[in-house]
């Protein structure tokens, strides 16, 4: 008490000079705090290369996955309306908070009744393309062919389809080098899904998940030559994703599982295997990578970005092999190598995108 006393009027005794101590260090924390937010942030290099190797990470562990899971109970509807609820949970609530100053302020903005930060047509485009569409192919392709053949299909022919599609819509020249490897992804492509188309005579049916894993691949490519060209922003664009995928796919679901014409299994798979798949597919699947997606492809290019994952075709075979125990037959190791080096000779260092290239385009629908 007496300490407290003696502090007491020795503040007091020296108040004026106290005042002032206290507004100089102030100023000198006001004047540090900037100097501390500047160093922290990252370099456009740093995010980008960030960027790639989450998304490599997340897209092994999405192939290894879904091949696994679909030997677990639900069906590919299930699985695909898991991913949507997962993302949604997160980023619809998002994105009406992100969007919440502009509605106040009198502004009209996005769409969907303010689920999408995006306008409605540009909302559509990516929810259908690079959310729904890839979606359901993908997940019922993993019914018929194995992981390994997914691991050639989609990551090699990523970059098949973006060369072609940004030469059309966005004139991007090809490199002779880039012609080579493109060259090279074809001969494996042909390799793995010749293979399976051959044995369509005799009663198989992975050739119908071969087709289902390139189609779903031309469907991301679209998605992401349409993020390079109309400058989405990563997060706005995801969240674009998920609220069209909502409004629109849960509620078809719904009547389709009421009307008994669309079969689900979600009455009988345990709770613990639906809330992984909504975690996995909807939050890493959906939130992290879809995030991390859209920044590569900002930062390298649409054709660049996808010659990068050339580390995902190995690392979700070799996951194929060891967690799933699919064979490796020659044609697929054969394949593999051509799609991996085929990958490796597209890639090429990329200049960063103007952060004026990459902002939200108007914002209003």
């Amino acid at each position: 008490m007496g300490a407290s006393r003696g502090n007491s009027s020795l503040s007091k005794s020296n108040g004026p000079l106290a005042g002032r101590d206290d507004v100089q260090a102030a100023k000198v924390r006001c004047g540090r705090q900037p100097r501390m937010i500047r160093a922290m942030r990252f370099s456009s290099k740093t995010v980008g290369l960030a960027s790639a190797v989450i998304t490599v990470f997340i897209w092994t562990g999405f192939i290894v996955i879904a091949r696994a899971s679909a030997s677990r109970g639900l069906l590919p509807m299930d699985i695909a309306l898991a991913r949507i609820l997962g993302a949604s949970v997160i980023l619809l609530p998002w994105a009406w908070w992100l969007m919440r100053p502009a509605r106040l302020a009198g502004e009209k903005v996005g769409s969907l009744w303010g689920l999408s930060p995006l306008p409605l047509r540009q909302t559509a485009q990516t929810g259908f393309l690079g959310g729904l569409l890839f979606a359901i192919l993908a997940y019922t392709g993993f019914f018929y062919a194995p992981a390994s053949h997914a691991s050639v299909l989609m990551p090699g022919s990523l970059p098949l389809w973006t060369t072609l599609l940004a030469w059309l819509f966005l004139r991007e020249k090809v490199a002779s080098t880039r012609a080579l490897g493109l060259g090279f992804i074809v001969m494996g492509d042909v390799l793995v899904g010749g293979a399976s188309l051959l044995m369509a005579f005799d009663g198989g049916e992975v050739w119908k998940g071969d087709l289902l894993f390139m189609i779903a691949a031309m469907c991301w490519a679209s998605y992401s030559v349409l993020v390079r060209s109309q400058g989405f922003d990563a997060v706005r664009a995801t969240m674009a994703i998920s609220a069209f995928a909502f409004v629109f796919f849960v509620p078809l679901f719904v009547v389709l599982v009421g009307l008994q014409i669309l079969p689900t299994q979600l009455h009988q798979a345990p709770w613990s295997e639906i809330l992984f798949q909504v975690v996995f597919q909807g939050v890493g699947s959906v939130v992290i990578s879809g995030i991390t997606f859209t920044h590569m492809v900002r930062y390298y290019g649409p054709v660049r970005s996808t010659m990068i994952t050339a580390l995902v075709p190995g690392l979700s075979a070799l996951g194929a092999v060891w967690f799933l125990g699919e064979p490796m037959h020659w044609n697929l190791l054969t394949g593999l190598a051509l799609v991996t080096g085929g990958i490796l000779l597209g890639v090429r260092q990329a200049n960063p995108v103007p952060s004026n290239a990459v902002t939200v385009p108007g914002g209003k629908s």
